[in-house]
Parts: structure tokens; C-alpha cells; sequence
């Protein structure tokens, strides 16, 4: 279908536009778009909750059927056309012309939220140089004779999210007060992004070489630590041990092909964008599968140390709640010290309990069992905001630790928003809405600056559950309706305007 496409005898010849310095750079900047935050927080939950390697097989199929045909249509078309989403689109039809306009305004609707979550992760990477962590210990209250009652309450992990960071409202009806720490960190994120895409290609092609490949570093290096720690063995049998009775559940392939749908930015308008600076004779085919392909890689990768830091954390856990029983039996029986151990203990209990029954119902001990605490699935920015950060707590240098994984996060994020970024500016360059005089530079600031003082709003007090509709709606459906009709215009209105 997209072959087609490059036999169109519509396609422009040489208009000046920029060019990739090499293919190199473009197939890292489609991998730098498609490999974002949700490969290393969301594709992990999805195995969790879904059978462990069971998932594995709807996502495959979602991946051949689905993803790599979308993905090669959208690069064969920007390639072909050479031209950003509106105007693709425009000269296929001009009652096509909606669908770049859609994938225009996702663009800049996802930008905004996106860049807001590395709002978030600068902060924590900037509270990761203090010693210790502020979010591993409870604050002390106004009078110094004790914790923060509200942290006390809850835990530190917890506090520092919700009201160091949020300073959260009780619901989205009190907007609360702007947070200035967040306005900091939302002009120097919306800055860092200006000064990447400056001038499109020219410099995100430059700024890629860092920020697609520095995470896979990170991740290695989570990787050989996380095999390191104990309970790291049992993350990795519970997230790829299959239970292939979930695939009788439509849920799961369903969630599979919205995964790959949504880890391959299809119907952003990026795609379309990067494809468009590439020479016409460019083998797309062979770029998709390749994109594609080393996408799911990573979302496999990036499972890996995830869950290894998840075991640990599941099984420091387990282990604690071991010791506080067996904290508690000692007590009341009046045992020896060291009697009973975590590798006893549940031969001790079994003769407690048959032998003293009532005793060991009065002690009221808690229910301790590795799988449960397994069990406890996170995704999101509960994942990598509470969950890793109380695991990482727990690690050895959980100070450095901290600024590695909130740095791989930054970097993640920041690839995957060139290509929003991207998705935006081509467009609206080809449209000419400023000058030929002006510079592109100015266009950039432009759209950065909008964009920043629109995101101000995400730093109230009820930011977060802004950022939860934009999440659940802004990028969703939308894209879904998009790629229907993507699909719909090249296969029935294209096909025959050609025959005409």
C-alpha cells in the first residue's frame, strides 16, 4: 500500500527542504518518538496483570498485524508527499485535510501534559542531590517535636508526592494554588525543549545522538544492578512465568494492540513530519519493521530491570513483615533471641498454632505471603513516583541511583517530545502562518511559549487531575478515529484518485 504511494506521480521534487544528516540520525529520532515513559512504565504493568509471557503473545500479533503496516504507511507517506501531516493529507484530498489537522491538535494537547510529567521528574531529579533522599524520611512538624502528622499518617514516599510535590487538592473543583517549584521546572523543561527543536531537524538531529541512546546505557545498568538484589530471581518469574488462561479474556488483546498502537506514536502527525525530510527512493518499508522491531525490544529490555527492582522491593517487604511477627513471638513467648528465623519460621508457626492456638490469634499477626506483595501492580507515574522511588530507597547509593533513573526518565521523555514538537512546527511552517522572512527560531519560541503559559495550569493545586483527563482523553479516542481514517483515505480515496 505504501509502494503505492511511491509511485504517485503527485509526489513533489526537490523544494529545498532540510535534510537528515543520516539515516542513522532519522531512524534513531523515529525510535528516539516511539520509545517514551509509557515503554518503561506501562508495558511492564500490561505483563503483570495479564498473564506475565502470556501477554507476550497477543502484543507479537498486535505488532505484525497492526503496528508495522500503520507505521509504514504513515513513513511511506511523509516520505512520498514530503510534506508534515495538514499538507500530506491536503494533497491527497482536501476533504482529507481534517485528518492532519487532528493529528495537529493531539500533538500539541499531548505535548502539554508530556512535557508537564518531565515537569515532575526534573523536580525529583533535583531533590535527588540531597542527602538523604527527602522522600525516604518523614518531615518534622512546626514545632520540632516530632514528624509531620499527615507524613507520619501515611509514609514519606507518599508525602513528598502528593503535597511536596502536587501539594494536591482534595478534587479537581479546587484549583488551589500555583505551585512555584513547578513553574520553575515547567520554564526550564518548555526552555530545554526550545533550544532541541530550535530548528527542527537541524537541531533535534544533533540533541537524538543523547537522548535516545543514554536511556539504553541507564537501563543496562539498572539491569546489572537489579540482578544483583535480592528477590530480583522472583520479579522476573512473576512477570514472564505465562499463565496462558488470560487469553481468554478479550481485555488482554485488546490492551495488547492499544499498546502497540500507542508505543509507536501512530496518528501523532510526528511520524509523518520526520518521514517527510528523507529522500524519496528511502526503503520506508525496512525502517518501519527496524523502528518497530527495536521498540518492543525495549519494552522487553526495560521489564527486565523494572522487575528485578520490583522483586526486591516485594521481597525487602515480605521480609519485614517476617520480622515484625516473629518480633511479636518472641515477646510473648519469652524465646531466645534468634530462635526463630526467616527460614524457620513457618515450621514455628505451625507448631504455635497447634499447640498454642488462642495465644497466636491474640497476637493478631499479620498475613505474610511473597506472592501478594507481587501482586501489587502500579503503572504510570505510580510507578516510577512511589513504587521505584521506595525501592530505590532501599538499594545501596539510593542517591545515585535516584539521579540515574530520574535522568533516564528526562531523556525518555525528551525524544519522545521532539517528535510532538515536530508534528507541530512542520505543519505550521508549511503553512506559512508567520512570514518567509521570519526565522524558524521564531516559530519555535512561538510554540514553546504558548504552550508553557497554557501548561501553567497543570502546576495548581488540581493539576494532577487535569492531567488525568487530558491523559485519558486528549490521546486515546482521537487517535484511534485518526488512524481509522488514515487507513480509510489511502486504501478507498487515494486508490482512486490514482485509477482516475
Amino acid at each position: 500500500m505504501p509502494q503505492d504511494l511511491s509511485a504517485t506521480p503527485e509526489a513533489p521534487k526537490e523544494d529545498g527542504r532540510p535534510k537528515w544528516d543520516n539515516k542513522f540520525q532519522y531512524i534513531l529520532s523515529c525510535i528516539g518518538f516511539a520509545v517514551g515513559l509509557g515503554n518503561v512504565w506501562r508495558f511492564p504493568y500490561l505483563c503483570q496483570i495479564h498473564g506475565g509471557g502470556a501477554f507476550l503473545i497477543p502484543y507479537f500479533i498486535a505488532l505484525v498485524f497492526e503496528g508495522i503496516p500503520l507505521l509504514h504507511l504513515e513513513l511511506a507517506l511523509g516520505q512520498c508527499l514530503r510534506k508534515g501531516s495538514i499538507g500530506a493529507w491536503n494533497t491527497i484530498s482536501p476533504y482529507l485535510g481534517g485528518i492532519g489537522v487532528g493529528s495537529w491538535m493531539v500533538s500539541i494537547l499531548v505535548s502539554l501534559f508530556y512535557n508537564t510529567v518531565l515537569t515532575w521528574v526534573m523536580w525529583y531529579f533535583i531533590n535527588s542531590f540531597q542527602e538523604p533522599l527527602p522522600w525516604s524520611v518523614c518531615p518534622l512538624n512546626e514545632n520540632r517535636t516530632g514528624f509531620n502528622e499527615e507524613c507520619y499518617e501515611s509514609t514519606a514516599v507518599n508525602y513528598f508526592w502528593y503535597r511536596k510535590t502536587l501539594n494536591i487538592t482534595p478534587d479537581i473543583a479546587e484549583s488551589g494554588t500555583f505551585q512555584w517549584w513547578l513553574i520553575l521546572c515547567l520554564a526550564a523543561c518548555w526552555a530545554i525543549v526550545y533550544l532541541c527543536t530550535i530548528r527542527g531537524i537541524e537541531t533535534t538531529g544533533k540533541a537524538i545522538y543523547v537522548t535516545a541512546i543514554f536511556p539504553y546505557l541507564v537501563l543496562t545498568i539498572f539491569l546489572i544492578q537489579g540482578l544483583t538484589l535480592p528477590g530480583a530471581t522472583e520479579g522476573l518469574i512473576y512477570l514472564f512465568t505465562p499463565k496462558l488462561n488470560t487469553l481468554k479474556n478479550p481485555r488482554v488483546w485488546l490492551d495488547a494492540a492499544t499498546q502497540i498502537f500507542f508505543s509507536l506514536s501512530l496518528a501523532f502527525g510526528g511520524l509523518i513530519a520526520f518521514a517527510s525530510y528523507n529522500p524519496e527512493k528511502n526503503d520506508c518499508e525496512k525502517d518501519a519493521v527496524t523502528v518497530a522491531i527495536v521498540n518492543s525490544m525495549t519494552s522487553l529490555y526495560a521489564s527486565i530491570p523494572v522487575f528485578s527492582v520490583l522483586g526486591f522491593k516485594a521481597t525487602t517487604a515480605y521480609w519485614d513483615c517476617l520480622d515484625r511477627n516473629i518480633i511479636h513471638i518472641i515477646n510473648e513467648f519469652d524465646l531466645p533471641e534468634e530462635s526463630i528465623m526467616r527460614q524457620n519460621y513457618t515450621s514455628w508457626i505451625s507448631f504455635l498454632n497447634s499447640s498454642y492456638p488462642e495465644k497466636i490469634a491474640g497476637l493478631k499477626l499479620k498475613s505474610c505471603d511473597l506472592q501478594e506483595f507481587l501482586d501489587q501492580s502500579v503503572s504510570g507515574t505510580g510507578l516510577a513516583f512511589i513504587v521505584f522511588t521506595q525501592a530505590i530507597i532501599l538499594m545501596p547509593g539510593s542517591q545515585a541511583w535516584a539521579i540515574l533513573f530520574f535522568i533516564m526518565l528526562f531523556s525518555l521523555g525528551l525524544s519522545s517530545m521532539f517528535g510532538n514538537i515536530e508534528g507541530v512546527f512542520t505543519p505550521l511552517l508549511e503553512l506559512q502562518i508567520l512570514p518567509k522572512s521570519a526565522p524558524k527560531e521564531l516559530l519555535s519560541g512561538i510554540i514553546c511559549l504558548i504552550s508553557f503559559l497554557i501548561a501553567l495550569c497543570f502546576t495548581l493545586g488540581s493539576g494532577s487531575y487535569w492531567i488525568d483527563i487530558f491523559d485519558r482523553y486528549a490521546a486515546s479516542v482521537p487517535l484511534l478515529v485518526i488512524a481509522f481514517f488514515e487507513v480509510i483515505g489511502v486504501v478507498y480515496i487515494y486508490k482512486i484518485k490514482r485509477k482516475l
